[in-house]
C-alpha cells in the first residue's frame, strides 16, 4: 500500500487545513470529504460501514479506499490509525492537535460534526435517505463509540479522552516516525518531518465552521419540509377516510 502518512488526530484538529497542505506538498490525502463529496468514491461509505461492524484491530483490504492516496487525515481513517500502522509499517504518523487546546476542540466538534448524533433533523432524514442512514451509523459506531469511547456527551470525559488519546499515540509510535502538529505552526515542522521543500505560499487556513453552520441550516430546512409534507399527506389521508366513513 502506498500510504506514507497516517493521520492519528481526531476530527476538528485542523485536519481540513492539513488536508489542503498535504495535497499542496504532493501527497494525495484521504479525508472525510473524500468519502462524502468525491463522486469517484461512491463505494467508500459501504466499506467504512463494514469496518465499523468489525472488531477493533481487524485488518481490511485498505486498497479499496486508499489506492489513490498517499496520506490519511480525519475521520474515518483516523479511527483506525493503529490498524494502518500494522498495514503500513514504514509510514510516518501525523498527530494533529487543535491550536486552541482541548476545550476549543470540544466546542468546535459539538458545533459541527457531532450533528450526526445530536441533531434530530439528521436522524429524521436518516430514516428516509439511505446515504444519510449509512453515514450516521458509520459515525456512531466507528467515530463516536470506538474512537471517542462514547465520551462526547460529557465535556469533562471527552476532554480527558482527548488528552489520553494524544498520550496513547505518543506511546505507540516511535519518536522518529511521529509529528505532533498544530496547524498554526505552519510549514516548517511539517516539511522538515516529511523531508520536502518549503512552499513559498502561506500555510492553508481553512475555517469551515461557517460552512458547517450553513449546511446544518439546510439540514433543518429539509427536515421541516419533510415534516410539512408528511403532515399534509396525513391530513389528506384523514380527510379522505372521513369522507368515506360519512357516506
Amino acid at each position: 500500500m502506498a500510504i506514507k502518512i497516517i493521520g492519528a488526530g481526531f476530527g476538528r484538529t485542523g485536519t481540513n487545513s492539513c488536508y489542503v497542505a498535504l495535497r499542496q506538498l504532493g501527497f494525495p490525502c484521504y479525508h472525510m470529504l473524500e468519502v462524502l463529496e468525491n463522486k469517484a468514491n461512491k463505494s467508500h461509505l459501504d466499506f467504512w460501514c463494514q469496518v465499523a461492524d468489525s472488531p477493533a484491530g481487524s485488518q481490511h483490504d485498505w486498497e479499496q479506499v486508499f489506492s489513490n492516496y498517499t496520506a490519511t487525515l480525519d475521520n474515518p481513517a483516523s479511527c483506525v490509525w493503529r490498524e494502518l500502522m500494522v498495514a503500513c509499517p514504514d509510514a510516518k504518523v501525523l498527530l494533529t492537535v487543535h491550536p486552541g487546546g482541548a476545550d476549543a476542540w470540544y466546542r468546535s466538534t459539538m458545533e459541527t460534526i457531532y450533528f450526526t448524533e445530536a441533531a434530530w433533523q439528521f436522524k429524521l432524514l436518516a430514516l428516509i435517505v439511505p446515504f444519510a442512514r449509512k453515514h450516521g451509523r458509520m459515525c456512531h459506531e466507528l467515530v463516536w463509540q470506538r474512537s471517542h469511547q462514547g465520551t462526547m456527551s460529557s465535556r469533562e470525559l471527552a476532554i480527558a479522552h482527548y488528552h489520553r488519546h494524544v498520550e496513547e499515540v505518543k506511546a505507540a509510535v516511535p519518536a522518529e516516525r511521529l509529528l505532533v502538529f498544530s496547524a498554526d505552526q505552519g510549514w516548517e515542522p511539517l516539511c522538515r518531518f516529511l523531508d520536502v521543500p518549503l512552499p513559498d505560499v502561506p500555510f492553508p487556513s481553512v475555517n469551515d465552521r461557517a460552512e458547517f453552520k450553513a449546511r446544518l441550516t439546510k439540514l433543518r430546512l429539509a427536515a421541516y419540509a419533510l415534516l410539512s409534507t408528511s403532515a399534509l399527506c396525513t391530513a389528506g389521508l384523514m380527510y379522505g377516510v372521513a369522507q368515506i366513513m360519512s357516506r
